[in-house]
């Protein structure tokens, strides 16, 4: 039975986007409105006249006036009897192993009503953002298309009562040094089942000491507040907010044995190292908070939004020694690209990853990845694969380093945004002339805008079953984008089919990008397993007794088109369209730039999402 379902989210994220993908997929109507304000949502209901809304990300309650009058299915990010805002937040940082998603349906307590289906999963060490994307929304699609397909059958009592969690505590309960006796057991004792409230987690809760914390634990902290809202720390005696760490190598601290806990000691990739009692991190993003530890309330201002911790505190970090590794290295050896090679001479198989935070390719990482691409391409190898990122294959550019542009003097964003996109174009380009042998791009995580073009510059595209990708540019502010899409989208839809996708504006599950053209191949097997697959895949196909007409045929390919029409000319051709959206009469890109960066509340929902307005 298909039902109408009204999504009523925070902002349309990656878990929300996934649902909306999969629950369209299913033959449901799907419509989108942003929890912007109670009279909003209850209009939106009004509007669209849902069978049920599903609630996969907010940060309010839902009205009475809504969930009295529809059913409403909320996903939480914690097993059945957890409740709280907080509860990814606290498993990450107790390094809970098993974890789960409950959907459970609105009424007056919070996160207490009627479980209608519930998913659990092992935690990796890894980030909250990691998680979220990976097992939390596995876990949350399981246990949302299970609700739902009961409900559609006809059920309106859910799989089990209310579980008996207790009254939501006072406001009191989410200050620093609240009680949190409510947890129950030992949270590391690997129960699957939550454990009662748990408040909002301060950052008291995440505070670190680095006169005692291990290693370990200066980890699990970072991993539990990054993307948002960072572990409010200082460097060089300015307070600040930090997030995306990975741990130091002890090859590295050898060098660094006399150094002390806190101290800051070198740069890699724009991150900083800074040591601690048993080891040393790299802090790869940081955000100004002011002098009292919160993010002023008045307009934003240069620093006060994420960015590269060495160019935040360039004037620092520059007396700091920088401490590149190579290519081909240690798997324990940290830095955002990385090359390895597998299979015979003859067949064998080159792997260049580049796993950049929130996949945002600013100016001077397209520039180390080129000239890494460059580097590769003298390896003797039959294939490359091109594994991006863990999280994220690819994003395009970084809205935030343009965005600190417009904060520089002598600088501007406009300026910044026109040699992103040129780096960008030049790494897409060094793909595209990589014609001795075999590309394949391997999408390992979700991938937006000019990321969706940069993967498809190669010869075939590989993606897991659970990657969603966005390849449109017009949700920024109308941007018209680059990267020769022009050239590589309709050679695989068409010019009509190109039309029609980059007009939708809206996320594309893997697999539906595989049955129209978009992508080669789509990986139905489990995440856990995936880069093996790919590369047992790869092996397979470096060995091939075609490989050698494989890449004659491609060759001859971009000759020909070459001929009809050179590369040169759709590059010049997206760069005057994209030269109007930098520096035109519009402001619409920077506008909506600046909205994102800033995470300014959404005033209305995009009307390609809302399609009851």
């Amino acid at each position: 039975m298909s039902l109408r379902i009204l999504l009523l989210c925070h902002s349309f994220n990656s878990l929300s986007q996934r649902l909306y993908a999969e629950l369209r997929a299913c033959g449901h109507q799907l419509s989108v409105e942003l929890d912007i304000a109670d009279s909003v949502t209850e209009e939106a209901v009004q509007a669209f006249a849902p069978d049920l809304v599903l609630a996969p990300f907010l940060k309010r309650r839902i009205p009475a006036s809504v969930w009295q009058r529809v059913p409403c299915f909320v996903v939480h990010p914690g097993p059945p009897g957890d409740r709280g805002p907080s509860a990814l937040d606290w498993a990450v940082r107790d390094r809970v192993p098993r974890w789960g998603v409950t959907v459970l349906q609105a009424d007056g307590a919070f996160d207490a009503g009627p479980v209608w289906a519930h998913a659990s999963f092992d935690m990796r060490p890894a980030t909250k953002g990691s998680l979220y994307r990976r097992e939390v929304t596995q876990a949350a699609l399981r246990a949302t298309l299970d609700a739902v397909v009961r409900y559609a059958s006809g059920e309106r009592v859910a799989a089990a009562e209310r579980y008996a969690a207790g009254p939501a505590p006072s406001e009191s309960a989410s200050e620093p040094g609240a009680d949190r006796l409510s947890w129950g057991s030992d949270p590391r004792s690997g129960a699957a089942g939550g454990h009662g409230w748990k408040p909002l987690m301060q950052q008291a809760d995440r505070a670190i000491d680095w006169s005692s914390d291990d290693s370990a634990t200066v980890m699990a902290k970072l991993r539990c507040a990054d993307g948002q809202p960072g572990v409010l720390d200082a460097l060089w005696g300015q307070p600040c907010y930090l997030g995306d760490a990975h741990e130091a190598s002890a090859t590295t601290m050898a060098e660094f044995a006399a150094s002390a806990a806190g101290e800051l000691l070198a740069v890699r990739d724009g991150a900083l190292l800074r040591r601690t009692v048993d080891g040393g991190v790299w802090i790869g993003q940081a955000r100004r908070a002011n002098s009292q530890g919160t993010t002023p309330s008045t307009a934003p201002s240069q620093g006060h939004f994420k960015q590269v911790a060495a160019e935040l505190f360039a004037t620092e970090a520059a007396a700091l020694p920088q401490r590149p590794v190579p290519l081909l290295r240690p798997a324990d050896e940290w830095a955002e690209l990385r090359y390895t090679e597998h299979g015979p001479e003859g067949a064998r198989v080159g792997c260049l990853r580049f796993d950049f935070c929130n996949g945002a390719m600013g100016t001077e990482r397209c520039q180390r990845l080129r000239t890494a691409l460059l580097e590769v391409r003298e390896r003797p190898t039959q294939v490359l694969l091109l594994m991006g990122g863990e999280g994220f294959f690819s994003n395009g550019i970084d809205l935030n380093r343009i965005e600190a542009a417009a904060h520089r003097p002598g600088d501007s964003a406009a300026d910044e945004s026109w040699r992103n996109i040129q780096a960008m174009d030049d790494v897409a380009l060094a793909v595209l002339e990589t014609t001795d042998r075999l590309t394949v791009s391997v999408l390992r995580g979700n991938a937006g805008a000019g990321g969706v073009f940069l993967a498809l510059a190669a010869d075939q595209v590989w993606a897991h079953e659970g990657v969603v990708l966005n390849p449109h540019y017009k949700n920024m502010g109308n941007l018209y984008g680059s990267e020769y899409w022009t050239y590589l989208l309709p050679r695989r839809l068409g010019e009509a089919g190109a039309h029609e996708l980059m007009s939708a504006r809206l996320p594309l599950r893997a697999a539906d990008a595989q049955r129209m053209g978009l992508i080669d191949a789509c990986d139905q097997g489990p995440r856990e397993g995936f880069e093996a697959r790919v590369i047992e895949r790869a092996l397979g196909l470096a060995g091939c007794c075609q490989q050698g007409q494989r890449v004659a045929a491609k060759q001859a390919r971009r000759a020909a088109d070459e001929a009809q029409r050179p590369l040169a000319r759709y590059r010049e051709q997206e760069l005057a369209r994209m030269h109007r959206n930098f520096y035109g009469f519009d402001p619409s890109y920077h506008v909506a730039r600046h909205h994102f960066v800033h995470k300014l509340p959404h005033a209305w929902t995009p009307r390609h999402l809302a399609i009851h307005r």
